[in-house]
C-alpha cells in the first residue's frame, strides 16, 4: 500500500480564516491526503490570564480563526468530503474560558433583548495535564477545585457554503462551521457536502472540553495538533453535516429556533435511513422515534445546533458512504497521534 501524502500545515498569524467561503486556498490537496494542523484557540490566542477580557484583547468579528481553507482536487457540487480525525491534542498545557456581555444562553442577548444588566465578564484559566488527560477547574469565588477528564474536539469543522454566501467562522449551518458538537473528536468521520469547486475545507475552534448546549457560550478553549485524512465522494450528497464513529451515526441541524434545529437532524436522520439502509419512510420515522439520541450541541452561537444518534448495532448491516469510514480508520492506525 502506498503510504499517504503528509500535509504538515502551521499557519502564520496572518494566514488564518475567519469565514467559510470568500477566503483563498491556503493550500490544494488531493483525495487521501493526511493534514497535520495546528489550529489557534477561538480567541487567536489572545486571552492568556484572568485579566485578558474578550472585549480588551479581542477585535471583532476576528474571533475563530480556521485553519484553511484547503481546495480539494475533484471536489464539485454534489460531491462530499469526509473528513477522518484521527487524533486531536492540545497544543498547550493551559486553554481559556469566559463570560462574554450578551452572549450566551442564560443572559440578555442582542436577539434576546431585556432591561437586565448583562452579566459580568470573567476568564477563567484551565489548566491542563495532557500526561494525565485532566483539566483542572478551579472557583474564582471559592476555593473549590475538580479535575475533569479531558474530551478533545473541534467545534468548527466545514466548507464553503453555496450561493455565493460568505459566512462568518462563528455561524453553522448546512455548509458545517460552528456547530459545536462534543461529537467532533478523534475516531470520528465528518461527512461535508459540497458546494464549490474544490470544496474549500477549514477547520478550527479546539475544546480540550465541553458540556452539551455550550451554555455559557464558550468552552475550555484551546490551541490544537491535530492530524486528519481527508477524502472525497464523487455523486453522493449530504445535506447536512453527517458524523460516523465505530459505533453510531450521526445527523446534525443548526438554526433558530432550537425546534427547528431538532427537526433537520431528525429528518436528515431519517432521510439517512431510507437512503443507505432500506427503510421505508414511515418505518425509519417510527425507528429513529424509538432508538434516537438527540444531544445538544450549542444553544448560544447565531444558529443552535442539535444532534440525532443512532447506535449502528441496532441497524441493518448495510453499508454507508461507501464503508470510508472504515477504510480511513484504516488508512490512520500508522499515522502519528
Amino acid at each position: 500500500m502506498t503510504a499517504p501524502r503528509i500535509l504538515t500545515v502551521r499557519p502564520e498569524p496572518g494566514q488564518y480564516a475567519w469565514t467559510f467561503g470568500g477566503a483563498a486556498p491556503l493550500a490544494r490537496i488531493a483525495p487521501g491526503t493526511v493534514l497535520d494542523l495546528y489550529t489557534e484557540d477561538c480567541f487567536a490566542g489572545r486571552v492568556r490570564s484572568e485579566k485578558d477580557l474578550v472585549s480588551k484583547v479581542c477585535e471583532f468579528p476576528f474571533l475563530n480563526p480556521q485553519t484553511g481553507p484547503f481546495h480539494i482536487e475533484g471536489a464539485e457540487p454534489g460531491d462530499t468530503v469526509a473528513v477522518h480525525f484521527v487524533s486531536i491534542e492540545p497544543a498547550r498545557d493551559w486553554a481559556a474560558s469566559t463570560t462574554v456581555p450578551l452572549f450566551g444562553a442564560l443572559t440578555s442577548t442582542h436577539s434576546t433583548a431585556t432591561l437586565q444588566t448583562p452579566l459580568p465578564e470573567r476568564v477563567w484559566i484551565w489548566q491542563l495535564d495532557r500526561t494525565r488527560r485532566t483539566a483542572l477547574f478551579r472557583a474564582q469565588d471559592s476555593d473549590f477545585r475538580v479535575e475533569l477528564p479531558l474530551d478533545p474536539m473541534h467545534g468548527t469543522v466545514g466548507v464553503a457554503p453555496a450561493n455565493l454566501e460568505v459566512r462568518s467562522a462563528l455561524v453553522p449551518d448546512a455548509h458545517g462551521g460552528n456547530m459545536d458538537t462534543p461529537e467532533m473528536r478523534a475516531g470520528v468521520t465528518c461527512y461535508l457536502g459540497v458546494n464549490v469547486e474544490g470544496a474549500l475545507l477549514s477547520l478550527g475552534d479546539g475544546h480540550a472540553r465541553q458540556g452539551e448546549g455550550e451554555t455559557c457560550g464558550v468552552a475550555v478553549e484551546c490551541a490544537m495538533n491535530t492530524v486528519v485524512v481527508v477524502d472525497l465522494l464523487k455523486d453522493v450528497a449530504t445535506p447536512w453535516p453527517r458524523l460516523e464513529s465505530d459505533t453510531h451515526i450521526i445527523s446534525t441541524g443548526s438554526a433558530r429556533p432550537l425546534e427547528d434545529a431538532f427537526r433537520i437532524s431528525q429528518l436528515d436522520l431519517v432521510q439517512w435511513l431510507v437512503r443507505d439502509y432500506g427503510f421505508s419512510e414511515l418505518d425509519a420515522y417510527q425507528f429513529a422515534t424509538q432508538a434516537v439520541e438527540s444531544p445538544l450541541a450549542n444553544v448560544c452561537d447565531t444558529n443552535y445546533t442539535c444532534v440525532a444518534k443512532l447506535r449502528k448495532e441496532w441497524l441493518p448491516a448495510r453499508e454507508t458512504y461507501r464503508g470510508v469510514h472504515a477504510r480511513l480508520r484504516e488508512t490512520a492506525l500508522p499515522l502519528p497521534r
